[in-house]
């Protein structure tokens, strides 16, 4: 059988087509130069010359300036309670009334034993003064004199126990009216008119909490506590708190440290302390959680960048500042922290650009795209305490 053959065109086609695949697949796996990293995308921040203030941040309740539950102190029957609850009372002002009926009558009993005697008491006297007349004369045993002196004692002492048990019964009578020993505000009523009431009545009748002023109290551990003895010159220098809701963080009220505990408390290592606040706008409220800041110092014209922007490595905290797109690391000299706010002795200067969100990412020399406009070092960190 005659072989068959191709034709010359499609012999050349297919020559044609052999050399593209090869010159494809010679170039196709041929190296292509590597291409650059992508830029770490970070968020930043300036370094800035400014004015620090040094503060301890701590939690705090407040609570009355005074607190007094008011107790009946005699039993009876309550008449009336005419203070009316939630409202605030002066000094003085009637509480509650108890029964004074069965006092009176004490009291005029003890009253009429006090005028017996007390007439019993000058007749003796009569007598005294008489039977020495009669003894300076030799018509009276001496006997009888000495028996009349030791009588008349008798009834000045019997006298003197009937005035004890007057003014007794007088303030028995007293305490049938409770009154208010503070001004404050009254909580709600214990007990209504009508009961008897009992001097053993742990609960009372009402409390009132004295709210203006009004009282914030707060631990501080024993090396936050050196802190502050050195910079109120051992207390003798005041030192300004200021009160914050814990749940916005603003600002309610300020007033001043005015009672430190006189004791470390060893089962916390923490020394308990008292401020004082005017509390005119009654912002304050007893029971009421809070943050505390008391301001020990400004330090001025410091070299401050955001908290955040410090990260620490095996030789200690460094910082990436930005240079034409690009992370230089930079070991630190730490100053101090506050809060949002470290301050600087070296490494960074004022106006500098550094990292304070993808450092995570990054290594010496890496290229960086800032996501977002450069922004102030932090809030003033006198504004708000943080929350805890």
């Amino acid at each position: 059988m005659a072989s068959r053959r191709l034709p010359l065109g499609l012999v050349g086609v297919l020559v044609v087509a052999l050399a593209l695949f090869s010159w494809a697949l010679f170039h196709g796996t041929r190296s292509s130069p590597p291409s650059p990293p992508p830029a770490t995308a970070i968020a930043v921040a300036k370094v800035e010359r400014r004015d620090v203030p040094v503060s301890i941040n701590a939690l705090a309740q407040a609570q009355g300036w005074q607190t007094v539950v008011v107790r009946a102190q005699v039993n009876g029957t309550l008449l009336r309670v005419p203070v009316r609850e939630g409202s605030d009372v002066a000094k003085g002002e009637l509480i509650a009334e108890i029964d004074a009926a069965p006092f009176r009558a004490v009291l005029t009993q003890a009253e009429g034993a006090l005028s017996r005697d007390q007439a019993q008491l000058e007749l003796a006297r009569l007598k005294l003064t008489r039977y020495r007349q009669l003894g300076e004369e030799d018509s009276i045993a001496g006997l009888d004199v000495d028996s009349q002196a030791a009588l008349v004692s008798q009834l000045e002492g019997t006298v003197m126990v009937d005035r004890g048990e007057v003014a007794a019964a007088r303030v028995n009578v007293d305490y049938t009216r409770i009154v208010a020993p503070v001004a404050g505000r009254v909580g709600v009523r214990y007990v209504d008119a009508g009961n008897v009431v009992s001097t053993m009545d742990t609960s009372g009748i009402v409390t009132i909490n004295q709210i203006s002023p009004i009282a914030v109290t707060f631990t501080v551990p024993q090396g936050e506590f050196q802190r502050l003895s050195q910079a109120s010159d051992g207390f003798r220098k005041t030192l300004v708190t200021e009160a914050y809701s814990q749940e916005s963080g603003q600002l309610l009220d300020t007033g001043e440290l005015v009672v430190v505990d006189n004791r470390v408390d060893p089962a916390t290592a923490t020394v308990q302390l008292k401020a004082r606040f005017e509390n005119p706008e009654r912002h304050l409220w007893p029971g009421q959680l809070l943050n505390v800041r008391l301001t020990l110092q400004t330090v001025h014209n410091v070299l401050a960048l955001p908290s955040v922007a410090v990260n620490q490595g095996p030789k200690g905290p460094y910082t990436y500042v930005v240079k034409d797109n690009t992370a230089v690391m930079r070991p630190l000299e730490i100053d101090l922290r506050q809060d949002e706010i470290t301050v600087v002795r070296s490494g960074v200067e004022a106006g500098e650009t550094v990292v304070i969100e993808g450092q995570t990412s990054l290594r010496p020399g890496a290229k960086v795209a800032v996501r977002r406009p450069t922004e102030a070092v932090a809030d003033d960190p006198g504004g708000q305490p943080p929350r805890t």
